[in-house]
Protein backbone atom coordinates (compact mmCIF):
# COMPACT_ATOMS: atom_id res chain seq x y z
CA UNK A 1 0.00 0.00 0.00
CA UNK A 2 1.54 3.74 -1.31
CA UNK A 3 1.30 6.28 1.38
CA UNK A 4 0.45 9.67 -0.56
CA UNK A 5 0.14 13.07 0.74
CA UNK A 6 -2.47 15.27 -0.67
CA UNK A 7 -0.85 18.99 -0.10
CA UNK A 8 -1.53 22.74 -1.29
CA UNK A 9 -1.60 26.24 0.25
CA UNK A 10 -4.46 27.66 1.61
CA UNK A 11 -7.27 28.13 -0.87
CA UNK A 12 -5.56 25.83 -3.40
CA UNK A 13 -8.54 23.60 -3.49
CA UNK A 14 -7.12 20.29 -1.99
CA UNK A 15 -10.30 19.67 -0.05
CA UNK A 16 -12.24 19.48 -3.28
CA UNK A 17 -9.47 17.46 -5.08
CA UNK A 18 -9.58 14.68 -2.32
CA UNK A 19 -13.60 14.25 -2.46
CA UNK A 20 -12.63 13.52 -6.12
CA UNK A 21 -10.19 10.94 -4.83
CA UNK A 22 -12.59 10.10 -2.22
CA UNK A 23 -15.61 9.08 -4.98
CA UNK A 24 -12.68 6.85 -6.90
CA UNK A 25 -12.91 4.54 -3.67
CA UNK A 26 -9.55 5.73 -2.55
CA UNK A 27 -9.60 6.31 1.43
CA UNK A 28 -8.72 9.43 2.81
CA UNK A 29 -6.97 10.58 5.75
CA UNK A 30 -7.95 14.46 6.40
CA UNK A 31 -5.54 15.66 8.75
CA UNK A 32 -6.86 19.19 9.56
CA UNK A 33 -9.57 18.26 10.54
CA UNK A 34 -8.64 15.16 12.20
CA UNK A 35 -6.47 17.37 14.61
CA UNK A 36 -9.33 19.53 15.58
CA UNK A 37 -10.40 16.63 17.59
CA UNK A 38 -7.44 16.79 19.76
CA UNK A 39 -8.39 19.88 20.63
CA UNK A 40 -11.11 18.70 23.44
CA UNK A 41 -8.34 16.04 24.77
CA UNK A 42 -8.43 17.13 28.43
CA UNK A 43 -4.49 17.29 28.15
CA UNK A 44 -4.15 18.97 24.86
CA UNK A 45 -6.39 21.88 26.38
CA UNK A 46 -4.49 22.19 29.71
CA UNK A 47 -1.49 22.73 27.30
CA UNK A 48 -2.52 25.11 25.01
CA UNK A 49 -3.96 27.13 28.25
CA UNK A 50 -0.85 26.84 30.37
CA UNK A 51 0.57 28.08 26.97
CA UNK A 52 -1.87 30.91 25.48
CA UNK A 53 -4.28 31.73 28.16
CA UNK A 54 -8.32 31.66 28.79
CA UNK A 55 -8.43 34.45 26.13
CA UNK A 56 -8.86 31.00 23.71
CA UNK A 57 -11.96 29.27 25.62
CA UNK A 58 -15.12 30.03 24.46
CA UNK A 59 -18.04 30.71 26.42
CA UNK A 60 -19.11 26.57 26.61
CA UNK A 61 -15.43 27.01 27.88
CA UNK A 62 -14.37 24.69 24.81
CA UNK A 63 -10.92 25.54 23.09
CA UNK A 64 -12.12 28.62 20.31
CA UNK A 65 -10.59 27.37 16.86
CA UNK A 66 -11.20 31.17 16.01
CA UNK A 67 -9.73 32.80 18.72
CA UNK A 68 -6.50 30.21 18.81
CA UNK A 69 -5.90 30.47 14.89
CA UNK A 70 -5.48 34.45 15.80
CA UNK A 71 -2.82 34.02 17.59
CA UNK A 72 -1.15 31.36 16.19
CA UNK A 73 -1.16 33.14 12.48
CA UNK A 74 0.30 36.08 13.80
CA UNK A 75 3.40 34.68 15.50
CA UNK A 76 5.40 31.94 13.89
CA UNK A 77 6.85 30.26 17.14
CA UNK A 78 3.06 30.29 18.71
CA UNK A 79 2.27 28.35 15.36
CA UNK A 80 4.97 25.72 15.61
CA UNK A 81 4.61 25.14 19.78
CA UNK A 82 1.14 23.92 18.76
CA UNK A 83 1.93 21.89 15.64
CA UNK A 84 4.83 20.45 18.25
CA UNK A 85 1.67 19.58 20.73
CA UNK A 86 -0.85 18.15 17.22
CA UNK A 87 1.70 16.80 14.97
CA UNK A 88 2.64 13.50 16.89
CA UNK A 89 -0.94 13.13 17.78
CA UNK A 90 -2.23 13.24 14.52
CA UNK A 91 0.77 10.84 13.21
CA UNK A 92 0.02 8.07 15.72
CA UNK A 93 -3.68 8.53 14.57
CA UNK A 94 -2.92 7.96 10.69
CA UNK A 95 -0.35 5.02 11.65
CA UNK A 96 -3.32 3.19 13.19
CA UNK A 97 -5.99 4.56 10.52
CA UNK A 98 -3.79 2.88 7.57
CA UNK A 99 -3.79 -0.42 8.84
CA UNK A 100 -7.18 -0.92 8.44
CA UNK A 101 -6.55 -0.10 4.64
CA UNK A 102 -3.46 -2.40 4.31
CA UNK A 103 -5.23 -3.73 1.29
CA UNK A 104 -6.13 -0.93 -0.97
CA UNK A 105 -3.78 -0.08 -3.43
CA UNK A 106 -2.68 3.03 -1.73
CA UNK A 107 -4.55 5.78 0.44
CA UNK A 108 -4.30 9.62 0.68
CA UNK A 109 -3.27 11.93 3.92
CA UNK A 110 -4.78 15.38 2.89
CA UNK A 111 -3.14 17.99 4.75
CA UNK A 112 -1.77 21.72 4.02
CA UNK A 113 1.99 21.96 5.31
CA UNK A 114 3.04 18.42 4.78
CA UNK A 115 6.54 20.10 3.91
CA UNK A 116 6.48 22.65 6.25
CA UNK A 117 5.94 20.40 9.50
CA UNK A 118 9.23 17.75 8.24
CA UNK A 119 7.16 14.68 7.41
CA UNK A 120 7.20 14.43 3.67
CA UNK A 121 9.36 11.65 4.44
CA UNK A 122 6.23 9.72 5.27
CA UNK A 123 4.80 8.83 2.11
CA UNK A 124 5.50 7.32 -0.81
CA UNK A 125 4.40 9.91 -3.10
CA UNK A 126 3.41 13.39 -3.09
CA UNK A 127 0.70 15.10 -4.97
CA UNK A 128 0.49 18.97 -4.67
CA UNK A 129 -2.55 21.27 -5.84
CA UNK A 130 -1.78 24.32 -7.42
CA UNK A 131 -3.00 27.54 -7.79
CA UNK A 132 -2.15 31.42 -7.70
CA UNK A 133 -1.94 33.52 -4.32
CA UNK A 134 -4.83 36.02 -6.15
CA UNK A 135 -7.16 33.09 -6.92
CA UNK A 136 -6.17 31.38 -3.55
CA UNK A 137 -6.76 34.89 -1.66
CA UNK A 138 -10.40 34.96 -3.30
CA UNK A 139 -11.47 31.58 -2.80
CA UNK A 140 -10.55 31.86 0.49
CA UNK A 141 -12.12 35.54 1.38
CA UNK A 142 -15.08 34.34 0.12
CA UNK A 143 -15.22 30.96 1.81
CA UNK A 144 -14.35 32.22 5.51
CA UNK A 145 -15.49 36.11 5.10
CA UNK A 146 -12.61 37.34 6.12
CA UNK A 147 -10.58 39.92 4.70
CA UNK A 148 -7.48 39.88 2.38
CA UNK A 149 -4.94 40.83 4.82
CA UNK A 150 -5.75 38.09 7.32
CA UNK A 151 -5.46 35.29 3.97
CA UNK A 152 -2.07 36.91 3.32
CA UNK A 153 -1.41 36.39 7.03
CA UNK A 154 -1.82 32.78 7.22
CA UNK A 155 0.30 32.74 4.12
CA UNK A 156 2.91 33.84 5.28
CA UNK A 157 3.88 30.66 7.36
CA UNK A 158 3.18 28.26 4.06
CA UNK A 159 6.07 27.44 1.62
CA UNK A 160 5.46 28.94 -1.67
CA UNK A 161 3.31 26.96 -4.39
CA UNK A 162 5.86 26.81 -7.26
CA UNK A 163 8.68 25.22 -4.35
CA UNK A 164 5.97 23.23 -3.60
CA UNK A 165 5.14 21.94 -6.70
CA UNK A 166 9.04 21.03 -7.67
CA UNK A 167 9.32 18.96 -4.46
CA UNK A 168 6.13 16.81 -5.05
CA UNK A 169 5.71 13.48 -7.51
CA UNK A 170 2.57 15.08 -8.89
CA UNK A 171 0.73 18.54 -9.73
CA UNK A 172 -2.88 19.37 -9.69
CA UNK A 173 -3.59 22.47 -11.48
CA UNK A 174 -6.31 24.38 -10.06
CA UNK A 175 -6.34 27.65 -11.51
CA UNK A 176 -9.15 27.60 -13.60
CA UNK A 177 -7.40 26.96 -16.85
CA UNK A 178 -7.78 22.83 -16.64
CA UNK A 179 -10.42 20.95 -15.44
CA UNK A 180 -9.61 19.04 -12.60
CA UNK A 181 -11.24 15.39 -12.75
CA UNK A 182 -8.87 14.47 -15.69
CA UNK A 183 -5.70 15.57 -13.50
CA UNK A 184 -6.84 13.46 -10.54
CA UNK A 185 -8.38 10.35 -12.99
CA UNK A 186 -4.51 10.62 -14.51
CA UNK A 187 -2.71 10.26 -10.69
CA UNK A 188 -5.37 7.97 -9.36
CA UNK A 189 -4.88 5.24 -12.38
CA UNK A 190 -1.13 5.45 -11.87
CA UNK A 191 -1.18 5.27 -7.81
CA UNK A 192 -3.14 2.60 -8.45
CA UNK A 193 -0.91 0.48 -11.13
CA UNK A 194 1.94 1.29 -8.92
CA UNK A 195 0.39 0.02 -5.16
CA UNK A 196 -1.33 -2.88 -6.90
CA UNK A 197 2.37 -3.97 -8.14
CA UNK A 198 3.24 -3.38 -4.43
CA UNK A 199 0.66 -5.54 -2.69
CA UNK A 200 1.50 -8.80 -5.03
Amino acid sequence: MLKVGLTGNIGSGKSLVSEIFSIYGVPVYRADQESKKFLSDPIVKEKILTLFGEKVLSVSGEIDRGALATIVFSDKKALATLDSILHPMVIDDFTHWCEAFSEFPYIIQEAAIIFESGVANLFDRIIHVSCPKEIAIERVMKRDGIDGNSVLQRMRFQMEDAEKAKLSDFVINNDGSEMIIPQVLSIHRQLSEIGAKGND
